[in-house]
């Protein structure tokens, strides 16, 4: 047999079924199967309510496990004829003189006959043995009365008296069909209660039941996303506005129970959360819950509606297109925890990122799929740059709390072929700013396993040459990678010969890091010493700044003490390279350099000269 397939839009008939070998196969999208699988694809349904649906349609009994199960089974079968009967005279008392309040009231909120046809809505008078005494006009019995959660038994001894009274009531169905539970709600706004459901028992159970479930499921499977709103209301608005696939929880939290159904509808639900405190802290508890069972295209993503708005005021206020727009733009889960742990939080200080830091880390460690909870950590780490990158339209006290003042531009361009020698260097700051940014991202680049020891101190530099901004920016973004990845990173950013002029250049080739290359201890005690200088120049040039402006008001002593010490921190860093040890020599132009230093590039010179006279030769 051919038909048009089931599972995929077409114009001509390429589904094929073979009756006799009892198999399906469709030559444009290859959809296979038997009947089974066939059953549980376009119904949406699991293995076992596939072969109860098959039975049922052949007129065949499933078999039951033993003689206790049967009983059972047949209990829950009787519990729910209860539950029809209930859902039938509390749709019939809706009609009455005593459900005026509720029709208006539902009518109000824009369910017309049909909505209310639809979703079987009813009404529970306030009257103490109503439904008790319609259920025993039809000889049920107490114990199913009272097992199907419709009565209570008075605890005067006397009869028993109805759970629900003064309620507009929903029927909650499960994946079957079958009527299982009750929502009540109350129509007194005074009442404690505003909603109210059927407590535990053999047929319902809150922790593993969603409302709407069935209708929802066939829904997604022809497509719909799944939305998790939070009330009876919010379904029906949305499912009234074409977005059938909509289910909600039962007045309580969603559980791991909940999570796993919404899992096997679709592995990417989309949660829509109401706007208020509630709403957000309910989404915020979800992540928790969540976490520890994600797995590769299983997952949740949040639509929060707008504050103070749930599902229903949005689509009354803005219209479908809006509401559409919101799920469009529904975020990862990763994207709110972050939110989780940085709204309105201030980091200043390392000790508040490395908090934040420590957060982050326990709640990924939740993640038991180590190929998610990788990309977990990426993900979190390109957040944390984007809060904590460094400034690149200049540095404010606010920024880095630190009270010099920075230009917009640095003071020169460098170039990375420059021919300057490096006592020339030394006489101007801005170059020597620049030499140290080098050697630290050389150091770094050949040695990327000790960049995560230094990443505090790369945030803070100020990178006066844009190159160097980039080479740290990407640095600081990818070095978790490994080697090869970054150093695909760097070439992606800044070109194929980016590593090698960087380290080519005269000042960078003669660090003994450099020369040797692979000596993270050495690397290690470059890049500190070189933050070191580069943190005590800026705090001296940050010191001579404010003692500018200070003497243009009254001069004092304390002025000129500060600059006293930040000068003798700023000679200190500079001659902390090998302790007391350390042997200089002195340029023309009064700079300092380093007795070994000079020897090396000296040596350096000398071969690039005898290269150069063999060429010429």
């Amino acid at each position: 047999m051919w038909a048009p397939c089931p599972f995929h839009q077409e114009k001509s008939a390429s589904f094929h079924v073979d009756d006799r070998k009892g198999f399906y196969y469709c030559f444009g999208c290859h959809a296979k199967g038997d009947a089974i699988s066939f059953v549980r694809e376009t119904e949406n349904v699991g293995f076992m309510e596939a072969v109860e649906i098959l039975a049922r349609e052949a007129g065949m009994p499933v078999p039951k496990q033993d003689p206790q199960a049967q009983a059972k089974a047949d209990k829950r079968t009787e519990l729910a004829d209860v539950m029809e009967l209930a859902v039938r005279w509390f749709r019939l008392q809706l009609k009455t003189n005593a459900g005026a309040d509720a029709r208006a009231y539902l009518t109000k909120r824009g369910l017309d006959d049909a909505a209310l046809e639809r979703w079987e809505i009813g009404f529970a008078p306030d009257t103490w043995q109503g439904l008790w005494d319609a259920l025993k006009g039809k000889d049920i019995d107490d114990k199913l009365i009272l097992g199907a959660g419709l009565g209570k038994p008075s605890t005067r001894g006397g009869k028993p008296y109805d759970t629900f009274r003064g309620r507009i009531m929903f029927p909650i169905r499960d994946a079957r069909g079958r009527a299982i539970a009750f929502g009540g709600r109350a129509m007194d706004p005074n009442d404690n209660a505003k909603y109210l459901n059927s407590p535990e028992t053999e047929l319902f159970d809150k922790g593993r039941s969603l409302y709407n479930v069935k209708e929802a499921r066939t829904a997604a499977g022809k497509g719909q996303p799944l939305l998790v709103a939070e009330g009876y209301m919010d379904v029906i608005a949305l499912q009234q506005a074409g977005f059938e696939a909509a289910v909600a929880p039962l007045g309580t939290a969603i559980t791991e129970n909940q999570l796993a159904m919404l899992w096997r509808i679709d592995p990417e639900p989309v949660i829509t959360l109401d706007g208020d405190t509630a709403g957000q802290r309910a989404a915020l508890r979800l992540i928790d819950l969540a976490l520890p069972l994600i797995e590769a295209g299983k997952s949740l993503r949040f639509a929060m509606m707008p504050e103070g708005q749930d599902p229903d005021d949005l689509l009354k206020s803005a219209g479908k297109g809006a509401f559409q727009k919101l799920i469009d733009g529904a975020v990862p889960m990763v994207q709110l925890l972050w939110q989780r742990e940085t709204e309105g939080k201030v980091f200043d200080s390392p000790e508040r990122k490395a908090a934040l830091d420590k957060a982050l880390r326990e709640k990924i460690k939740l993640i038991q799929d180590p190929s998610i909870r990788s990309h977990y950590g990426q993900e979190i780490k390109d957040l944390r740059w984007k809060l904590f990158r460094p400034q690149t339209g200049g540095r404010t006290a606010v920024a880095r709390g630190n009270s010099g003042k920075w230009g917009k531009e640095p003071p020169y361009k460098a170039s990375h072929t420059a021919k300057s020698s490096i006592l020339v260097a030394g006489a101007d700051a801005g170059m020597t700013e620049y030499l140290r940014e080098a050697v630290i991202l050389a150091a770094l680049t050949t040695n990327p396993q000790i960049i995560e020891e230094f990443e505090s101190g790369l945030e803070g530099m100020t990178c006066v040459d844009q190159t160097h901004r980039r080479l740290r920016d990407v640095m600081l973004r990818h070095a978790h990678a490994g080697p090869e990845m970054l150093r695909e990173k760097i070439y992606g950013a800044l070109g194929s010969d980016a590593l090698e002029n960087l380290v080519s250049q005269r000042h960078v080739a003669i660090t003994p890091c450099i020369r040797n290359p692979g000596d993270a201890e050495m690397a290690s005690l470059t890049v500190a010493e070189e933050l070191a200088k580069l943190e005590a120049a800026r705090g001296l040039n940050a010191e001579i700044a404010e003692a500018v402006e200070d003497l243009n008001g009254v001069a004092d002593e304390g002025v000129t003490w500060r600059l006293s010490e930040a000068a003798r921190a700023a000679n200190e860093a500079s001659r902390a390279a090998h302790g007391e040890s350390v042997e200089y020599l002195v340029g023309d132009n009064g700079a300092h350099i380093d007795k070994d230093e000079r020897s090396a590039l000296d040596s350096l010179i000398e071969k690039i000269n005898l290269s150069k006279s063999k060429d010429d030769g």
